[in-house]
């Protein structure tokens, strides 16, 4: 599985032990897997068209296996190009919706194919991945621009703002293109398809992790919020309950699925609740203080109230953090950064503080010693909008009009001939 690009080496007395670094989390990438694509194709399609698909595939196929999909902007190129001639493959016009069957594997699996290979005939399926994993790539860009390339082993890290941002839009990005797959691919696809694709592939486990996606975007605004001094704190606590709703919803979604129950599923479904819980400690330490500003003292005993809940989740968020990073494959968390490294500290101190301070008011008073109702608001993140790329204009030629013609005439008269024969 791909959790991340960057990779921190632990070095022990005998061997490296390379174990992978997480700040966003990248779910199971999948790439085209080796197959003869030229030969599937021919005489069904002009020549040239065929063999530009098959190029532009293996190609794709080639730099990912050989750079483990690290070489993201020559990846992206690739698949772009080949995406505006796939295209071409799913137009009714042409036929050939049904006609190609092609293979995908997992990307960590390496070139054993056949554990998590899935093959298809769908030229909407084809498209589907080919999204699917422009996502992944944008999600591994980010996680590598919120990794700093000095491993110096120091638990002080530094990631400037610009590449804070730059992720963020990422994040988006990538959201749009699985926003795109579940609104415009999907519904192309047969129900009877969709029961072949692989987990990572269905719709729900796709909605998931667009919500997944938002909160860690959310999450990188808040560390900002928290770092600027000019952010007041009614914002800073808007975007902690707008980073639990995220990851709220991402959480409640995934855990109806039986995508749970495999190794690389249940890894997801950790770093999902460990980041659920992390954004509702947050949710309720902001939320104290704002409250803890009113002048009444049921104000205050609910302020304590949300400080001694934050403490509490924040406690079980560390162990959720611990889960996650030893769950099949074994991972490691990156050191305390954004809002995170700031609560770790300021939540106990807080809380111990607050509940000495007012202690005799929740001794007074046990009725007022409810947790007051998170505050809700409307989700200010919005994805990318995706599109597909125009059609090639290889698709267009009079060379190619000719050819369709007489593929459709050839299967209308297959047809006649089943039917004199069934006679």
């Amino acid at each position: 599985m791909g959790c991340a690009s960057s990779v921190y080496a632990a070095v022990g007395t005998k061997k490296k032990l390379s174990i992978p670094e997480v700040v966003v989390f990248v779910p199971s990438t999948r790439i085209p897997a080796q197959s003869d694509l030229q030969k599937r194709l021919r005489g069904l399609i002009p020549k040239d068209i065929a063999d530009r698909l098959s190029s532009l595939r293996n190609q794709i196929v080639f730099v990912a296996e050989d750079t483990d999909g690290s070489a993201i902007p020559e990846l992206r190129r690739g698949l772009e190009e080949y995406l505006s001639l796939l295209i071409g493959l799913t137009k009714k016009e042409y036929g050939l919706e049904g006609l190609v069957e092609f293979k995908w594997r997992s990307l960590a699996d390496g070139k054993q194919q056949e554990a998590s290979s899935s093959c298809i005939a769908n030229s909407w399926f084809e498209v589907l991945s080919v999204v699917h994993m422009m996502a992944m790539l944008a999600l591994s860009e980010a996680d590598t621009l919120m990794i700093p390339k000095d491993h110096s082993g120091s638990s002080i890290r530094t990631v400037s703002s610009d590449c804070k941002r730059e992720a963020v839009d990422l994040l988006l990005k990538a959201t749009g293109y699985l926003e795109f797959c579940v609104r415009d691919v999907l519904v192309h696809i047969p129900p009877e398809i969709k029961k072949n694709f692989p987990k990572d592939l269905q719709d729900g486990v796709l909605e998931v992790i667009s919500f997944q996606t938002l909160g860690q975007g959310t999450e990188i605004q808040l560390g900002l919020a928290v770092d600027c001094q000019k952010a007041t704190l009614s914002v800073k606590r808007r975007l902690a309950c707008e980073q639990l709703s995220y990851f709220s919803q991402a959480y409640h979604c995934l855990s109806g699925y039986d995508h749970i129950n495999n190794g690389y599923g249940k890894k997801h479904m950790w770093f999902i609740k460990w980041k659920f819980l992390e954004s509702k400690a947050a949710a309720y330490y902001f939320h104290g203080l704002m409250v803890d500003k009113g002048n009444e003292p049921s104000c205050h005993v609910s302020a304590v109230c949300c400080f001694l809940a934050a403490e509490e989740i924040l406690s079980e968020s560390k162990k959720a953090c611990f889960t996650f990073c030893l769950a099949a494959p074994v991972t490691r968390a990156a050191p305390l950064w954004g809002a995170m490294k700031h609560l770790h500290q300021k939540i106990p101190e807080v809380a111990a503080r607050k509940s000495q301070m007012y202690g005799y008011l929740l001794e007074q008073d046990k009725v007022l010693q409810a947790l007051p109702d998170l505050p809700e608001f409307q989700l200010s993140l919005r994805p990318d909008d995706y599109q597909l790329p125009e059609i090639d204009p290889a698709w267009e030629s009079e060379k190619w009009e000719t050819q369709s013609q007489s593929l459709k005439e050839h299967l209308d008269d297959s047809d006649d001939n089943d039917e004199t024969e069934t006679e």
